[in-house]
């Protein structure tokens, strides 16, 4: 009987089937001496497990492993863009399961500045919500899938953060995206007349949706992409960015959208019966 504690981020079985098939290939070494080969599926719940709670990485129960292995991982995967991937297999499945498309065609943009919490580069000011840190640029799907994020400076303006989402949106070939719904930040003349240059490749219309009148109001089609900031928010590590490098930020968020996907695609229907 085995005494090893379970955690509740700890993938389930028909989760770590759906994900293992999605893994990069372990790199082929030859026979001889030295350290046996670690579990995967143990490094992903530490990684999981990381992402929820919020903790440091020198923090990780022993469960887990080495906490340096299961942060190598988490780097090499992240720097070889292996989370994006998989995220991107795991959302095409979920639109397909819900008889859609697997490539979106409308879609909504924000942006959300969070404070950091080391003093490493890429960290900036947001004069409009007075924070210092980074701001976090999100392109979502109708069903507030994150399509696309990309994490920058908290200086950065919401449309320069917009034209780097998509430029690196349409730089993987898909043609499909022609509707984007934004608040007022994204109006401009230099937005304008970029949008203009991207239409002669891509047919994309971008419609400012504005708030209507004072105090709180659901925008329509907007409060799609601010429902994945919360989503996003349920997982503590994204309550600050405690990263060094914006692209681990960006994989955390990828991890965090991953781990929702797969709960939602292994999820069990249960019949009552009175």
């Amino acid at each position: 009987m085995s005494t090893q504690t379970k955690y509740p981020t700890d993938l389930t079985d028909p989760q770590w089937q759906l994900l293992e098939s999605l893994l990069p290939p372990r790199p082929w070494r030859p026979g001889g001496p030295g350290r046996p080969p670690c579990s995967r599926r143990q490094v992903i719940n530490g990684i999981l497990y990381v992402t929820k709670t919020g903790c440091q990485w020198r923090m990780l129960p022993p469960e887990f492993g080495r906490w340096k292995t299961v942060y190598g991982y988490f780097h090499r995967w992240s720097r070889a863009g292996c989370w994006q991937q998989m995220l991107e297999t795991l959302t095409q499945r979920e639109r397909q399961r819900q008889g859609r498309q697997p490539t979106p065609s409308a879609g909504s943009v924000d942006s959300q500045s969070v404070k950091t919490a080391t003093q490493k580069q890429a960290k900036g000011y947001d004069a409009g919500k007075q924070i210092k840190g980074r701001k976090r640029h999100a392109l979502v799907d109708t069903l507030g899938l994150v399509v696309r994020v990309r994490v920058t400076p908290a200086n950065t303006t919401d449309r320069d953060g917009l034209m780097s989402v998509l430029s690196a949106y349409f730089a993987r070939g898909v043609p499909r995206l022609k509707k984007l719904w934004v608040d007022g930040s994204y109006r401009g003349d230099g937005l304008k007349e970029w949008v203009a240059a991207l239409k002669q490749t891509h047919k994309i219309d971008l419609e400012v949706v504005e708030k209507q009148g004072p105090g709180f109001a659901v925008v329509p089609r907007r409060w799609v992409v601010e429902r994945t900031f919360a989503w996003l928010l349920n997982y503590r590590r994204h309550a600050k960015d405690y990263e060094g490098v914006p692209h681990h930020s960006e994989a955390l968020i990828h991890i965090a959208m991953i781990h929702l996907l797969l709960k939602r695609q292994t999820r069990i229907c249960r019949i009552y019966i009175r």
